[in-house]
């Protein structure tokens, strides 16, 4: 991830506006657990990247029920701040594992068996970079679900960025429907 910087980064949504990612209006049309049930199960890793306020992550860590773990990784630390006081005193704390990202790297080793990059990859100005590390820490067979906004993210640049994703390895295996976006299923080739 390439120059990505702190919330000053022009193309990162600040934590100051929060709000306007996790609110109920939000999660009645990007509702969280029928867009993962496909790909959620009890004792996976998942990679919650560009994770924001949380709102994927906590019900990622609902779905792992007793087993497995998420990790909510982002640029900036005042999203994880949010994410912390949303599972402070529950027993989801034992499910996520927060992770502030590096300025050109996620930074994690661990190998996941779900990456969700959920209205984030348009804000990385180096995608080549970014997919070949998503490679790198996806398991064989492992999946992620790339899903972008209609409203920032042409047809083109969604071709564009399909492509690099070809060249990094990784296999587009489906499309998928989420409201208001472009969505896509990608697999680490065996």
């Amino acid at each position: 991830m390439t120059n990505l910087k702190t919330h000053t980064h022009p193309y990162v949504c600040p934590s100051e506006f929060a709000g306007s990612l996790d609110n109920s209006f939000r999660r009645w049309f990007h509702n969280p657990r029928k867009i993962l049930k496909p790909y959620i199960q009890k004792g996976m890793t998942v990679l919650d990247l560009g994770c924001g306020p949380g709102v994927f992550t906590i019900e990622i860590a609902k779905m792992l029920q007793d087993s497995g773990k998420v990790i909510a990784a982002d640029l900036q630390e005042g999203m994880l701040e949010i994410i912390a006081g949303k599972i402070k005193g529950t027993s989801l704390k034992n499910r996520v594992e927060l992770h502030k990202c590096q300025e050109n790297s996620i930074g994690i080793s661990e190998k996941v068996d779900f990456i969700l990059a959920f209205w984030m990859v348009h804000e990385v100005p180096d995608q080549d970079s970014l997919f070949k590390e998503l490679k790198s820490i996806l398991k064989p067979e492992g999946k992620i679900l790339i899903v972008e906004p209609r409203m920032h993210v042409t047809g083109k640049a969604f071709r564009k960025m399909s492509s690099i994703i070809e060249k990094s390895g990784l296999k587009i295996t489906e499309k998928s429907k989420v409201f208001f976006s472009r969505a896509i299923v990608l697999e680490h080739p065996i």
